[in-house]
């Protein structure tokens, strides 16, 4: 799909089908989001970009609904381009409670959330690092959403959210590493 059609088509989706996400698609969204770019020879240069190319961004999952994976928190391993569970089960009402009551955390087949770890970007860039992590994070949500229309999916990016509570889901401290952006991805309801 041409980049000004899918442009045309992004918009937050807040209702999803009880439809899973298939495998490939997770991928696909994973990489467009946060996957390394194939072509950088010695650089392992990403899909989405970043201040002096550091990468101070990680990338988790809450998979509520994805066909082939089983329910539970995931962090993307990004240079062998696969997820590492780190807790199984259902985690759709934490995900919710965490994100203010939006019920979409819990309705959408995956929830990415994105953290950030400082230091990766504060060695070089000391204060005006906190300034280039939100953009670097902005860059990746835009990437998924546009990668989700091209797939037929639609997706929501998220800001409001309790910060002790969304760490703690993912199991980071909220200093050296803390969430800063999540998303919602899934089939759009009434598809």
């Amino acid at each position: 799909m041409p980049l000004g059609e899918l442009l045309r088509r992004r918009q937050s989706v807040r209702a999803y089908a009880d439809a899973p996400l298939t495998l490939p698609q997770l991928s696909s969204l994973v990489w467009a989001s946060s996957g390394i770019r194939p072509g950088g020879g010695e650089f392992a240069f990403r899909t989405a970009p970043s201040a002096g190319a550091l990468y101070p961004v990680e990338t988790y999952i809450v998979a509520n609904h994805v066909q082939r994976v089983a329910p539970g928190i995931y962090h993307y391993a990004v240079p062998a381009h696969a997820l590492e569970q780190l807790a199984a089960g259902d985690f759709r009402r934490a995900v919710v409670e965490a994100a203010m009551g939006q019920r979409m955390c819990g309705q959408a087949p995956a929830v990415f959330i994105w953290t950030v770890i400082p230091g990766r970007a504060t060695w070089r860039y000391g204060n005006r690092a906190y300034r280039y992590v939100y953009l670097d994070a902005g860059h990746m949500a835009q990437n998924l959403a546009l990668a989700a229309v091209a797939l037929g999916l639609g997706s929501c990016q998220v800001a409001a959210l309790y910060d002790d509570e969304i760490n703690a889901l993912v199991g980071v401290d909220g200093a050296a590493e803390t969430v800063i952006y999540m998303s919602v991805v899934g089939v759009p309801a009434g598809e």
